[in-house]
């Protein structure tokens, strides 16, 4: 059920970022619910200008951020945490993500254990996910994990 939920989200966010209205350039994302945490105030002033020579651009929604013309990577910071999933668990510069991958070649990322957690998706085409994840590392560890992943 959770991995459907996870799967619907995902494909709603990528129709979002997909989609840029008529005459702006601003990426059209939905923010997540819990944006107005001062935890992702934080992490957006954390954010870097350019992920893997992918520039920042503009986005219409609190706590997201974008990279890439079309946006290949896409970040929201407020979704809810998680703490117990059946998704794979990966590691990167100190910071444990747990992988969607069942919109491949787009990835989603969320922090594992970090509230308020971050969502990160990843267009593989365009973008490693491990290099966009160390790069924005520095930003999310402002929410800190309450436990690791395990084995």
């Amino acid at each position: 059920m959770k991995i459907l939920r996870l799967t619907a989200s995902l494909a709603g966010l990528l129709l979002l970022g997909a989609g840029l209205t008529g005459c702006s350039q601003a990426v059209n994302l939905e923010a997540a619910p819990d944006a107005n945490d001062y935890i992702c105030a934080e992490e957006m002033v954390r954010l870097p200008d350019s992920i893997v020579n992918l520039a920042r651009r503009s986005t219409n929604a609190q706590s997201t951020a974008a990279w890439g013309s079309p946006a290949s990577v896409l970040f929201r910071c407020g979704v809810a945490p998680v703490d117990v999933s059946k998704l794979t668990c990966v590691t990167t510069s100190n910071v444990d993500w747990l992988v969607d991958d069942s919109a491949a070649p787009s990835y989603r990322f969320i922090t594992f254990a970090r509230k308020p957690a971050t969502e990160v998706i990843v267009d593989s085409k365009v973008a490693s996910g491990a290099a966009v994840l160390d790069e924005l590392a520095a930003a999310v560890t402002r929410a800190k994990a309450s436990k690791r992943c395990s084995g």
